[in-house]
């Protein structure tokens, strides 16, 4: 089977590459093309396009590079007449994958959709439209089966959450290289260098502050090294890791993390966090009129209660983020309860089984009617 399968961000590079794997599993003659990231294209598909050339974050920037974003729309469409695949996948990465969704039902592609658009926060409408041009929806969070069957009669396939393999494969491997001598904090400021240079100025300042833990940065994929080393060469107690996240999760004390996946990450990790969010004033205006959620954290939203906090946009100042690291480093009771919580949301998350796999066997099932 030829498979083409499209990831916009870091995560769904990392969730594509594992899918991939289990695909190839079950297909011997698997051929895969892909616009995804280094994860992807190591596990032997075809990258067309890197998903760093299509990360635009928030609704300003996206106006600014709407003719970025159609002119790779075209391309794409056009590179996938091209390979006439046997099925489309597509990865999370909605304001993109659902045009071509729209576009590839419209000329008699298989479409599946694997983690679902947030539509449950915002942009409700898109459901109908959804229904139409996605063959089979794969979900990762527990509350989105019902939501879809409740709310808008569509059965979709819960397959349970890809970090919790990634995150429990890692944790049962080889020991990693000590980071510090000192405790360390780890600061997460995101993928995308608009989002990094919003947040990790104030992630910064925090580090002062607390001169005997080490700060340590992940560096995020395709991002060049002189970037963090203008913003850090101030700072004594602070340095950057690239390609070792995991590692510094399994040493930090606390974390200081950018909204999306790392929030999950670190919680399954069972480090104690502050979520951090701050875009630029215009997308953060428009966006708090459109999206209707109670928290802006997976693991809140999972949990359904406020578990870590949220510090969001004039809120996420040095002097708020240095009370609440303190009280993570200190309160004892409350690094318990963190604990408690962070065990209720892996449990709710492993329901659904190794998701990877099961994502495998639906799409193949699916392929074989």
């Amino acid at each position: 089977m030829k498979y083409y399968i499209i990831a916009g961000e870091a995560s769904g590079d990392l969730h594509g590459s594992h899918l991939i794997k289990e695909l190839q599993l079950l297909d011997n003659h698997a051929d895969f093309r892909c616009w995804g990231g280094d994860k992807m294209e190591e596990t032997g598909a075809v990258l067309v396009k890197h998903y760093r050339e299509l990360a635009f974050m928030g609704f300003a920037e996206v106006l600014m590079n709407l003719r970025t974003i159609l002119r790779n729309l075209v391309t794409c469409k056009t590179d996938i007449l091209l390979h006439k695949p046997d099925v489309l996948i597509l990865i999370d990465y909605p304001g993109f994958n659902l045009r071509i969704a729209k576009w590839a039902k419209r000329k008699g592609l298989k479409v599946i959709y694997y983690i679902s658009p947030q539509v449950w926060a915002w942009k409700e409408n898109r459901v109908k439209k959804m229904k139409e041009c996605i063959d089979k929806m794969l979900v990762i969070l527990p509350f989105e089966k019902s939501y879809f069957k409740d709310k808008w009669n569509w059965e979709v396939e819960y397959v349970g959450h890809p970090l919790l393999q990634v995150v429990g494969s890692y944790e049962s491997g080889v020991g990693s290289q000590k980071l510090s001598d000192k405790p360390i904090v780890a600061l997460m400021p995101g993928s995308r260098k608009q989002e990094i240079q919003k947040k990790l100025p104030v992630m910064l300042e925090v580090s002062r502050s607390f001169s005997d833990y080490q700060f340590i940065v992940a560096k995020a994929p395709g991002v060049e090294e002189g970037f963090y080393n203008d913003m850090l060469s101030s700072y004594s107690n602070v340095s950057y890791v690239a390609n070792q996240t995991y590692d510094l999760l399994m040493q930090s004390k606390a974390a200081l993390v950018t909204s999306g996946t790392a929030t999950l990450e670190t919680a399954l990790f069972g480090v104690p966090e502050v979520v951090c969010y701050k875009g630029s004033w215009l997308s953060y205006q428009i966006g708090k009129r459109l999206v209707y959620v109670k928290y802006i954290s997976l693991v809140n939203l999972i949990m359904d209660k406020l578990v870590v906090k949220e510090l969001i946009q004039n809120d996420l100042t040095a002097d708020n983020l240095k009370k609440e690291l303190e009280d993570l480093l200190t309160n004892n009771s409350r690094i318990e309860q963190l604990g408690k919580d962070f065990t209720a949301l892996k449990h709710l998350l492993s329901a659904g089984g190794n998701a990877s796999a099961k994502a495998a066997a639906a799409i193949i099932k699916l392929l074989s009617q």
